[in-house]
């Protein structure tokens, strides 16, 4: 099977075999999570890095009056919370989509291997510094994009980080999220969000059913939504 956090950072850096390795002894135990589990919840003592194998999860804040905001997609080969050991509690949940392969990689196992591979470090460097990109990329959907721009630009996204992490065919991807996740995440109401996805469907951009996103025609997305995917950096400059 496919490590596919190992092929993500092979995307930024090229490995060494014996880093490959490292990676590898590293993330061979994964565990099985249900779907819709907490891997780990807001005010909880941060502990191990959590490696998406396979499965998909989000990160979640759940305000007082109990509205839920999803603040990222996690999907095979992400890892979550490269430096959260840091602080003394959580500031975020995050939770299983699907039911997913998770390893946990101690907060001493992955020091020691960033300070003993500069391929790995570099790696999870740039890594961390896309998961920020692509939150910056949210703040200024939410801000700025209105509701149908908003899902256009979100579907875009989730398809091209779908084909670098290896889970996309073509023009098509398993979107295993619900009218309400994706209401939580694109700052809408479940209402709203099938309102703009019949829009975005009649529009001949798009189509999705029985959680299969196909983009039927990308170049008007593109334009429509204002999509760059700059920011999820598949085209990085060579160190020197």
């Amino acid at each position: 099977m496919t490590n596919r956090f190992i092929q993500k950072l092979r995307g930024f850096v090229e490995l060494t075999s014996t880093e490959i390795e490292a990676l590898e002894v590293a993330t061979r135990a994964p565990g099985t999570f249900g779907a819709r589990k907490d891997l780990i919840r807001e005010g909880d003592q941060p502990g191990p890095v959590f490696v998406m194998l396979e499965g998909w999860a989000f990160r979640y804040k759940v305000l007082p009056s109990g509205s839920r905001q999803v603040m990222a997609f996690l999907m095979p080969g992400d890892a979550c919370d490269l430096h959260i050991s840091l602080l003394a509690e959580m500031d975020h949940s995050i939770q299983t989509v699907t039911e997913a392969q998770v390893a946990k990689i101690s907060r001493q196992t992955m020091d020691e291997m960033m300070d003993t591979y500069p391929g790995i470090a570099r790696a999870m460097y740039i890594a961390q510094l896309v998961d920020e990109g692509t939150l910056r990329a949210w703040i200024v959907s939410l801000g700025r994009r209105n509701s149908a721009e908003r899902a256009a630009h979100l579907m875009l996204e989730l398809y091209a980080r779908a084909v670098r992490a290896g889970v996309a065919s073509h023009d098509e991807m398993e979107l295993p999220l619900s009218q309400a996740v994706l209401a939580d995440a694109l700052g809408m109401t479940p209402v709203h969000v099938n309102r703009t996805l019949q829009e975005l469907r009649r529009s001949g951009a798009i189509e999705l059913r029985r959680g299969v996103l196909r983009i039927q025609n990308p170049t008007a997305l593109t334009k429509f939504a204002g999509f760059d995917e700059n920011y999820l950096h598949r085209r990085l400059r060579k160190p020197g």
